[in-house]
């Protein structure tokens, strides 16, 4: 769907380019994940990939053409959200949807039925400018489907959600997987980024330093130990077990046995501390 080749773009009046030799391939039906720090080039590969900015060397190509070189129809076949979105906000959360759908020539998803899947129905007559970040982002949501698009660009998809708005948000990003979407999302929040994405790449000063699946790096740059939190008497202890060794260690058999466990975990490293070993950059 994407295929990105030394993607370098500078912004006009800066003598250093936000992203440099960029190269990367987004599948049909994939999540795929840029990850890195705010000033990253995150953003700025985002609105190349949409469209926004063609001043870009190398190549660019998604539904196999060249982004400088799309037309207008191109936005029948995406959807964007961007972390901070812009409504009219004397308009109703349901006429704004309206409004956009104005702008598509292809068939668009009724509106209250996007309301409704965000749990927003309730507020569709509520002027934008009353609505909160989370319910400003839950709309956004709303409006990057109108057109039912193959490929969706989301920005920091639960930015300013609570708890349970947020895990709202990330299953129906799965639901929209599990329909074929191919879904690129970037953010700097790794939590995110393991549960939902197939794949990632770190991207630090403009650059990717790499790309692969979240299990797959946690595989790699995990220790090969599992720890058990035990009672002692009274007493709470931990040790870690290697876990080639695990069939055979009499001591780890013994604890299991015992009954007194209390935690059982691999030390699988966390996608926050691959990045910063990766990169040699936190994520703030």
């Amino acid at each position: 769907m994407i295929d990105v080749k030394n993607l370098t773009y500078a912004y006009p009046g800066k003598k250093s380019p936000s992203v440099k030799e960029i190269q990367m391939s987004i599948q049909k039906g994939e999540i795929f994940g840029l990850l890195g720090p705010s000033g990253a080039g995150k953003s700025t590969t985002q609105k190349i990939l949409i469209g926004l900015l063609k001043g870009y060397s190398g190549s660019v190509r998604v539904f196999g053409k060249e982004v400088r070189d799309l037309q207008s129809d191109y936005y029948e076949k995406i959807g964007v959200a961007f972390e901070f979105p812009n409504f009219y906000s004397k308009f109703s959360a349901i006429e704004n949807l309206r409004h956009f759908s104005r702008l598509y020539s292809v068939e668009t998803t009724d509106p209250d039925e996007l309301l409704s899947m965000v749990g927003l129905w309730k507020d569709r007559d509520t002027k934008v400018s009353a609505f909160s970040k989370g319910m400003k982002m839950r709309l956004n949501f709303c409006r990057a489907l109108l057109n039912n698009p193959e490929i969706i660009f989301l920005d920091e998809p639960t930015s300013g959600l609570d708890p349970v708005n947020g895990k709202m948000m990330r299953s129906k990003i799965l639901e929209l997987k599990a329909a074929g979407k191919t879904i690129v999302i970037t953010t700097h929040n790794m939590t995110l980024a393991e549960e939902l994405c197939d794949r990632v790449a770190f991207i630090v000063d403009g650059q990717i330093h790499l790309i692969d699946s979240p299990k797959s790096l946690k595989l790699q740059k995990g220790k090969k130990t599992v720890r058990i939190e035990y009672m002692e008497g009274n007493e709470t202890k931990e040790k870690d077990f290697p876990l080639s060794t695990l069939k055979d260690n009499s001591e780890f058999q013994t604890l299991i046995q015992s009954g007194q466990i209390l935690t059982i975990h691999t030390q699988e490293a966390s996608l926050e501390e691959i990045f910063i070993e990766v990169t040699g950059r936190s994520l703030l």
